[in-house]
C-alpha cells in the first residue's frame, strides 16, 4: 500500500476534478483504516498483556505489614490476617504442591511461612482492601472433595466466629485443585462471590444450587483444553441466572531486572545474571519469551552450573513460579488482582 505521502503527491492540478476527488476518498479512507486498526492493537494491548503494566511488585506501595497468625487443627496449617476495621473476609485455596505458608512473608510469627511472589501480592492486596484473609493447607498433595470439604467449612465457621466477622461478607479464591475445591465449597458456603483460577471447576459432576454465588475466572488460554472447558462451564452458570465474568492472562516476555522487581530478597546483580543464562541456552527467544514453561525447561541445572544460586537455593521456587507466570499456561497470578478485588466488591451487597 503506498504512503499517504505519495498516494497526495499523485494527485496532479492537471487531472480532472472527479479524479482528484476519487484519490481524496481513497486517501481518506485509508487514514481511517489505519487509525481504526491503530486504536484496535491499542485497545487490545492492555488485555492480552494482562497486567504487565503492573509487573514491579515494588509498584504495588502499602503500608500494610505481615503479621500473620498460625494455627496447627483438625490435622492441617491455618494461617490468617485481620486487618483493622475489616469490610469482608477471603478464603484461599492454593494448587497442588502448595501450602497456607505460601502467602505469607518469613517472619518471627511464622517462621515457616515461604512468601511465593504471587501468592503474597494477592494477601497483600486483599489486606490493603481490608478483608480479612485465611489460608488453610490441604491435608494431601491436592485437595478433595470428601472428608477434607467439611473439615475446611468447619475451620472457616470456626475461624469466623473466633474473629467476630460473622456480619461480614466472604469471598473465596482458588488456583487450580484449590480452584476445583472452591467451586465445590460454594455450594454449601454462603459465599457473596468466588473466583476461580487457572481451573474450570467441578461444575460438570455437582448439582449447582440455587443462589450460587457470581463467579469469576481467571485463567490462561494458552491451556486451550481448559479455556473450552471454561466456555462450557460460564455458558451453564448462565442458564441458572448465575453471574459470570473471565479474566484471561497471556505471556510476557522476561526483562533483565523481572526477577528482582519481583521477588524480595532476589537482588538486580543476580536477575540480570539469570536473565543472561537463559539467553545463552535459548531458554527464551530473541524478543525475551519463554519457550517452555519454567517447570519443564532444565533452567535449574544451567544456573547450578554457573554457581548462581549456591545462596540463594531457597527462592529457587519463587523464580519458577514466576518463570511459568511468564509463560502464561497454568500458574497462579496477582497481576489482576485489582479486578479480581473489585468483583468480590461489587458482589458484595
Amino acid at each position: 500500500m503506498p504512503s499517504f505521502s505519495n498516494v497526495m503527491g499523485g494527485l496532479r492540478p492537471t487531472k480532472p476534478y472527479h479524479d482528484t476527488q476519487r484519490w481524496r476518498a481513497v486517501a481518506l479512507a485509508s487514514l481511517v483504516l489505519v487509525l481504526v486498526t491503530t486504536t484496535i492493537i491499542i485497545k487490545g494491548k492492555p488485555s492480552s498483556l494482562s497486567g504487565v503494566s503492573n509487573l514491579k511488585s515494588n509498584s504495588f506501595h502499602s503500608s500494610i505489614q505481615f503479621q500473620p497468625s498460625v494455627e496447627f487443627m483438625n490435622g492441617t496449617n491455618l494461617i490468617w490476617q485481620v486487618p483493622e476495621s475489616p469490610k469482608a473476609v477471603l478464603f484461599l485455596a492454593h494448587g497442588c504442591n502448595g501450602q497456607a505458608a505460601n502467602f505469607w512473608d518469613k517472619s518471627p510469627g511464622c517462621p515457616n511461612c515461604v512468601g511465593l511472589p504471587e501468592e503474597r501480592l494477592i494477601v497483600l492486596h486483599a489486606l490493603e482492601r481490608r478483608f480479612a484473609v485465611l489460608a488453610v493447607s490441604s491435608l494431601e498433595r491436592c485437595w478433595s472433595l470428601g472428608r477434607e470439604k467439611e473439615n475446611v467449612k468447619w475451620i472457616i465457621k470456626w475461624w469466623i466466629e473466633k474473629n467476630k466477622l460473622e456480619k461480614l461478607p466472604a469471598t473465596a479464591l482458588g488456583a487450580s485443585s484449590g480452584g476445583y475445591f472452591v467451586s465445590a465449597l460454594a455450594a454449601e458456603i454462603k459465599f457473596s462471590s468466588i473466583t476461580i483460577m487457572i481451573a474450570e471447576g467441578q461444575f460438570d459432576s455437582m448439582e449447582i444450587p440455587e443462589g450460587y454465588p457470581p463467579t469469576l475466572f481467571v485463567h490462561m488460554p494458552k491451556d486451550r483444553t481448559r479455556a473450552e472447558l471454561i466456555r462450557m462451564n460460564m455458558e451453564a452458570l448462565r442458564q441458572k441466572g448465575i453471574p459470570v465474568k473471565e479474566i484471561t492472562c497471556l505471556e510476557f516476555p522476561l526483562a533483565p531486572k523481572l526477577l528482582s522487581d519481583r521477588i524480595p530478597g532476589l537482588d538486580q546483580t543476580l536477575a540480570v545474571r539469570l536473565f543472561e543464562v537463559f539467553r545463552e541456552k535459548e531458554f527464551i527467544d530473541k524478543n525475551g519469551y519463554m519457550r517452555n514453561d519454567g517447570r519443564v525447561i532444565p533452567w535449574k541445572q544451567a544456573v547450578k552450573q554457573r554457581n548462581l544460586l549456591l545462596k540463594k537455593h531457597e527462592l529457587v521456587n519463587h523464580i519458577e513460579e514466576e518463570l511459568n507466570l511468564a509463560f502464561a499456561y497454568h500458574e497462579m497470578t496477582s497481576l489482576r488482582s485489582d479486578d479480581i478485588f473489585e468483583w468480590f466488591e461489587s458482589h458484595m451487597n
